[in-house]
């Protein structure tokens, strides 16, 4: 049988079975209890609770204006209506980056108010210090490469990373490193797939793909562009399971009409 059906509740060490056995990992975003709630129930293995919420729910252009504050209540609805699958947090921009106490602090934020299971940070090298003495605490981290989206205007577009013998030599020696800090496993987004294919080989922990194609040891989208209620990001990476924003709106428009002709409520929809 495999990991996935058989266990009840996934935890990092269920990860690092998955790898261990070749069986793909499955991650989506949530932001609120209701969407985490069928998101889990449907047999989701990871929820990540994104900074892109800072996209996705607040309109923003990029993922740097959340605040820890705003990640600590999208994590506490998500945590509310889980059973299965592991939460991770992302560490909003600011939170972490050049000092490993405010980053220590922050993650013991998300863990205790939100009831978390790990948090995620962007990243390699850089961050050593952060990562380690996050760990010391007992937290678990994620890591992230690629294109980092909370770096967005050092990099000045959204395009496809590590493409060139340089970045992708210090792509693979920063996935080692993370290994070698302690994270249980690295989300790698837009990377060439032939990269990310090699990376996922060289680790014992595993990777989740964005974009990153499918020699990766799992997947991960957002859920608002898989399910099509985001109708205006068309990236190349992305499969439209549904399209919601056609049928919510249709939905709406449909119940509009009903109210103004006043065949709603009916009567059996009255007391």
């Amino acid at each position: 049988m495999s990991v996935h059906t058989n266990i009840k509740k996934v935890t990092t060490h269920t990860l690092l079975e998955m790898k261990r056995r070749g069986e793909k990992i499955s991650m989506l975003t949530a932001y609120d209890f209701s969407m985490a709630r069928i998101i889990d129930s449907a047999g989701i293995d990871v929820i990540l609770v994104g900074d892109s919420a800072s996209n996705v729910m607040a309109g923003h252009e990029t993922t740097l204006p959340i605040t820890l504050d705003q990640m600590i209540y999208h994590a506490s609805s998500v945590i509310r209506a889980v059973n299965r699958a592991l939460v991770v947090v992302d560490l909003p921009f600011g939170s972490y980056q050049g000092n490993s106490k405010e980053a220590l602090n922050s993650a013991i934020r998300i863990m205790k108010e939100s009831g978390a299971h790990a948090v995620k940070m962007e990243g390699g090298r850089e961050i050593k210090e952060s990562i380690e003495r996050i760990l010391t605490a007992g937290i678990p981290v994620m890591g992230h490469l690629g294109l980092t989206p909370q770096s967005i205007y050092k990099f000045g577009t959204y395009t496809v990373r590590a493409k060139e013998e340089i970045e992708a030599q210090r792509l693979q020696e920063d996935s080692l490193l993370l290994q070698e800090y302690g994270c249980f496993g690295i989300v790698l987004e837009k990377i060439p797939a032939k990269l990310a294919t090699v990376v996922s080989k060289d680790l014992s922990i595993p990777t989740i793909g964005i974009g990153a194609g499918n020699g990766t040891d799992g997947q991960v989208l957002v859920s608002h562009d898989m399910l099509g209620i985001n109708n205006e990001f068309s990236p190349r990476f992305l499969r439209r399971y549904a399209n919601l924003y056609e049928d919510i709106g249709r939905a709406v428009k449909n119940y509009v009409a009903d109210v103004k002709s006043a065949d709603f409520p009916n009567q059996n929809e009255q007391y």
